[in-house]
């Protein structure tokens, strides 16, 4: 997406000789995210194809690059529970190595990153700009406000620092900063960094007048590029958009969404998937392209041009960083088990107020033509489908590849997990220990509402769910169809 409009209105710089390149990339709201579960293909993010673009520009910008991080970065959720801490301190450090891997110029906090407490945040040492206050790099104010008024109040103080453009970060919901930015003085870009909760900036946005709102695609699946050319002692104006192209854009970013949908169909023949998988691939190179071809830029005076770029699974990654990324996988493993291990608590048992979990062993028994078109269906290789990439022992995923999470008798600690590796009938169908005993159509769950399959299937491991395509593959003869 080029994003293109015009700006400031400040004429009080310094005159400059010479032509000054200067290029920012901004990610925010990465809600402690080092990538992508990976539960469904062709899924956006990862910190090291992040690293890759910042490092990509460094080598071929003709000025300084930097990077800029907003917003709740290190951690999801401000209520961890205890088994989980281990793994979410040693995510956040991850995250701060890559960060200062990549040459963090500027982060500015969330009320999130606070999780662990304000002295575990301290220890990660970042380079973090505290509210009501202001860096000027490069001939660039970053300023970090709650509101779009306070950014506002700052603007004498950066242009006498030096600033020739106004980057406000404010702790504001994208919808409450467009409707704030009617005339602030000063500002040339506003980037909102407060969402109402996980799912809300679940796409990048763009819009505004003559000052430009941005929501950045939140859980480091999208950056936006900030590229600046100062020349002479004029404003800074956008550069205009190229409506053909801005079109064309467009029109390949709804190509791409259908097509990542329609990789994601399921029970989808590899034959086929491949084939779209290709198409899609080819796609979005096509797009970037097209996006981050050069335009030409009018003598003597100083522009600036604003990209969303989505981190794609077919974008390279930065090999110091995925190494990062790699240690915090084979750590957070071991620290998980070995928890278990020592303090782990085992599920209580079932009882007749608190159905149980009794193994889909149990349930083949007697549902013998239901269990063997299970078998022919994604479910059973759910567990194995996490060893394959080593992430059987992450708090993250692990909740929604076995069956019966911290539910009487059925997972409650990594270690003890015998009979329940696989999103087995009860999965679907509920506790199956009262229909142990006494089978009866009332004890049991006969048909799964979507309720039930989103709360894994949800908008983040598999962004293209609909609860009738994919019922339809998991139901046949004996098993509901």
């Amino acid at each position: 997406m080029l994003l293109t409009a015009c700006t400031t209105r400040d004429g009080n710089t310094a005159a400059s000789t010479a032509p000054q390149d200067v290029t920012f990339f901004f990610s925010s709201e990465v809600r402690g995210y080092l990538g992508p579960c990976g539960c469904s293909e062709n899924m956006r993010g990862s910190i090291s194809r992040a690293a890759f673009q910042v490092a990509e520009a460094r080598k071929t910008a003709k000025g300084p690059v930097h990077f800029v991080d907003c917003g709740d970065g290190l951690f999801g959720d401000a209520n961890i529970p205890e088994l989980a801490v281990p793994q979410q301190e040693r995510k956040a450090k991850a995250l701060a190595d890559a960060w200062k891997a990549m040459g963090l110029d500027v982060r500015v906090p969330g009320p999130l990153d606070d999780a662990r407490g304000a002295e575990f945040h301290a220890s990660l040492a970042l380079p973090e700009l505290a509210s009501g206050s202001f860096k000027v790099i490069d001939g660039v104010a970053i300023i970090h406000a709650p509101t779009v008024k306070d950014a506002s109040a700052l603007v004498p103080a950066v242009k006498k620092a030096g600033a020739r453009f106004v980057v406000a970060v404010v702790q504001t919901y994208f919808s409450e900063v467009l409707r704030e930015v009617i005339d602030p003085t000063g500002l040339d870009l506003v980037l909102a960094i407060k969402s109402k909760d996980a799912f809300t900036a679940e796409e990048s946005r763009f819009a505004g007048g003559v000052t430009k709102v941005a929501q950045i695609q939140s859980k480091g699946r999208s950056m936006l590029k900030l590229s600046l050319r100062f020349e002479g002692n004029g404003t800074v104006e956008w550069l205009k958009g190229d409506g053909e192209r801005d079109r064309e854009l467009h029109a390949m970013d709804q190509r791409i969404e259908l097509l990542r949908a329609q990789v994601n169909e399921p029970m989808l023949n590899e034959e086929l998937k491949a084939l779209r998988k290709a198409k899609l691939e080819e796609i979005i190179a096509r797009r970037e392209a097209l996006a981050a071809a050069p335009v030409v830029i009018p003598a003597g005076k100083s522009v600036a041009q604003a990209r969303v770029i989505p981190l794609e699974t077919s974008f390279a990654k930065d090999e110091k960083v995925a190494l990062i990324e790699k240690a915090y996988d084979v750590d957070v493993g071991l620290m998980n088990f070995k928890y278990a291990q020592e303090k782990g608590v085992s599920c209580p048992p079932a009882s007749v107020d608190a159905p149980g979990i009794v193994g889909s062993a149990q349930c083949e028994s007697c549902h013998v033509t239901a269990a063997d078109f299970w078998k022919k269906t994604k479910h059973p290789l759910a567990w194995k489908a996490l060893e394959a990439v080593g992430k059987q022992n992450h708090l993250d995923f692990v909740t929604c590849h076995v069956t019966g999470w911290q539910k009487p008798d059925g997972v409650c600690r990594l270690d003890v997990i015998a009979g329940r590796q696989e999103v087995g009938c009860e999965a679907c169908h509920g506790p199956g220990s009262l229909h142990v005993k006494s089978p009866m159509k009332a004890n049991i769950v006969r048909a799964a509402e979507a309720k039930t399959c989103t709360g894994c299937h949800d908008r983040e491991n598999s962004p293209t769910f609909e609860f009738e395509t994919y019922l339809g593959k998991v139901v046949g003869p004996g098993h509901g169809g």
